[in-house]
């Protein structure tokens, strides 16, 4: 089958980092690691053949080729593997365990975890937490912890691939190919979300107006939370969108003076410049995961503040973390996909895929504009070009159309 494989070369891994510190907009095709092959197709043993209508780009699928990933999770990934785990995908042939027929349409939760992996149960998994899995490294799987970033767990990119029983979900009749592609990134950012689902009338700093971003805004606005949203927004294209999903105000701001004035704070001077900030939000959901986004969220936070690291940040520097101290905040992150509290049904936990696929199905959740781009495979060097630089393009959602 066609495939879009990505093999390791440390040397070309570098030199796309270093590409990405001179021109960070920029794809470099000719650097990457990366190309269409054909591949054989040969799943795990019990997985179901799955052929793939649409798949989107993911942030990480853009960290791994602008090489800023972790080199600390470098052990959660075994190669060569095909990218993509955003999909929605038809199944090849009847799946009586999951009561659906052959051409039934699927999304499937990326995770990797022991039911995957044919091993007892960890104690996170136990919990029904199985984002936070401890043996993402055993088994007969290769190492890996979500599709898309595995050997022999190869993702959507491709005529075809495969997924374990546990792992798909049926995608609504009402609900079109589209919609269904967002479930992923919908799910990534429901997860936090859910975890910090805010209290009534306080005030919410959502930063980053990506598809992350704009997700956090619709889930909190589906969800029925009075929360007052406001969102830093870098383009008008991302501002409209936000405000289209239920934020109730956009922050511009080019200092922390008027940053203090955007969130009803007081400003403070410094001798040495930047100023901090006394009051602010109550929570802020961190969709861009920066040096500065991190540390002007902290100093957005009143005192016993939330801040929710959405966005899959790797390396800090220089970052001033008094305010973490002397307020007494609260620091948290969020990976993939599990169960979360319900804040509909207190004291109920809920799978965050299946929900975000019930948001999608609702008719109440604007989806309008967040699916901005569609290539086909053969394309992949534009596809990338133009999630990459998301000023020029315009870009939100990048997706193959593999119909």
């Amino acid at each position: 089958m066609k495939a879009l494989v990505y093999r390791k070369s440390v040397p070309r891994y570098l030199a796309c980092a270093l590409a990405a510190r001179l021109a960070p907009r920029r794809f470099f095709p000719r650097l990457a690691p990366l190309g269409l092959a054909e591949v054989p197709f040969d799943p795990p043993r019990g997985w179901l053949p799955l052929t793939p209508l649409l798949c989107g780009i993911c942030g990480s699928d853009l960290g791994l080729l602008r090489g800023a990933e972790s080199v600390l999770l470098e052990p959660y990934a075994s190669l060569p593997f095909v990218l993509g785990h955003e999909m929605v995908a038809r199944l090849e042939a009847d799946a009586p365990q999951l009561g659906l027929a052959a051409g039934a349409r699927v999304v499937a939760e990326p995770g990797l975890p022991c039911e995957v992996r044919e091993l007892p149960p960890c104690r996170p998994c136990r919990e029904g937490r199985s984002n936070r899995c401890e043996r993402f490294l055993d088994g007969e799987l290769p190492p890996g912890s979500f599709l898309g970033f595995t050997a022999r767990a190869g993702g959507a990119m491709a005529e075809r691939t495969a997924a374990h029983p546990s792992r798909l979900l049926p995608v609504p009749d009402g609900l079109g190919d589209e919609e269904a592609v967002l479930t992923d990134s919908l799910a990534s950012a429901l997860q936090p979300v859910l975890e910090h689902f805010p209290a009534p009338g306080s005030l919410v700093l959502v930063t980053g107006a990506g598809i992350l971003g704009q997700h956090v805004v619709r889930c909190l606005r589906a969800l029925g939370s009075t929360a007052r949203v406001l969102v830093a927004a870098r383009h008008r294209g991302q501002a409209d969108l936000a405000i289209a999903g239920g934020a109730d105000g956009i922050v511009v701001a080019r200092n922390r003076r008027e940053l203090a004035a955007a969130l009803g704070a007081r400003y403070l001077p410094t001798s040495l410049g930047g100023g901090n900030i006394e009051g602010g939000a109550d929570t802020v959901f961190d969709c861009v995961g920066s040096s500065r986004t991190f540390e002007d969220g902290l100093l957005c936070l009143r005192a016993g503040g939330t801040y929710v690291m959405v966005g899959a940040g790797a390396r800090l520097k220089n970052v001033d973390i008094s305010s973490l101290w002397f307020r007494e905040l609260t620091v948290a992150g969020s990976s993939g996909c599990a169960l979360a509290p319900d804040p509909r049904r207190p004291g109920t936990m809920v799978r965050t895929y299946a929900l975000a696929l019930e948001l999608l199905a609702s008719g109440r959740y604007p989806t309008a504009g967040l699916l901005s781009h569609r290539f086909p495979l053969e394309c992949w060097r534009e596809a990338f070009a133009c999630a990459f630089d998301k000023r020029a393009s315009g870009s939100v959602k990048v997706a193959f159309d593999l119909r």
